[in-house]
């Protein structure tokens, strides 16, 4: 049967879907870029929120010299003043957190051994697969230590914090570096948080994309050189 153009019902029929596969490329197109533009914007804010922080540098008088920060003299003797003594420390802390110390301790047990696992891991695979390692350095960060207004008990919780905190994203950073290695595709439900390397992975769902650009998509570090 053909129509008033002299198709046929078939020929008209592939017409038609190949119409409608452009328009569903052409969508998958507009949501990747808009996507990507998103996520450039985010990085865009994380390193104006960075910025923004060190801007207080002049606010408290300190400075980063080598990684060690230093205050004015008479900004730290201010500081000295608001220590709080150790007895009046723990004279003051109550019953409940000292009894819930251990719980929070015991856990770097297992953190240490994940820590010295996964830069092991690192160490031996990353340069196997021509990717950049991680700096520890970036992530973990000791520097409330310097802080003149903290007790000794108070720079302990605070390091321990630090290092805790700043190990999950020293880890994130290897797992996120990792996966673009080896499964850089976009999870198809929304997730809480998006690492560094998210915005160079692949459409859920686009297989002729990640058939066709794989190998350049695991090798594409180039921004971290």
């Amino acid at each position: 049967m053909r129509n008033q153009f002299g198709l046929s019902v078939e020929s008209f029929r592939s017409i038609a879907s190949r119409l409608d596969n452009t328009h569903l490329s052409h969508t998958g197109i507009v949501m990747t870029t808009k996507l990507e533009t998103l996520l450039d914007k985010l990085k865009d804010l994380e390193s104006e929120m960075v910025e923004e922080l060190q801007k207080q540098e002049e606010e408290f008088s300190y400075a980063i010299h080598k990684r060690r920060v230093e205050f004015e003299e008479n900004v730290i003797i201010r500081h000295k003043k608001y220590a709080k003594r150790l007895l009046n420390y723990l004279k003051d802390a109550q019953l409940k957190h000292i009894l819930s110390a251990p719980f929070i301790w015991i856990c770097i047990i297992p953190v240490l051994l994940v820590d010295v696992t996964v830069t092991l891991y690192q160490w031996v695979c990353f340069p196997i697969y021509g990717i950049p390692k991680v700096q520890r350095q970036d992530y973990i960060v000791f520097d409330r230590r310097y802080l003149q207004y903290l007790n000794i008990i108070e720079k302990i919780n605070c390091g321990y914090c630090s290092y805790f905190n700043g190990l999950i994203g020293y880890l994130q950073e290897i797992g996120a570096r990792t996966e673009q290695f080896w499964c850089p595709i976009k999870h198809a439900r929304r997730i809480k948080t998006l690492h560094s390397r998210y915005q160079k992975f692949i459409n859920y769902g686009d297989a002729e994309k990640y058939r066709g650009q794989i190998e350049t998509i695991r090798r594409d570090f180039q921004d971290l050189k």
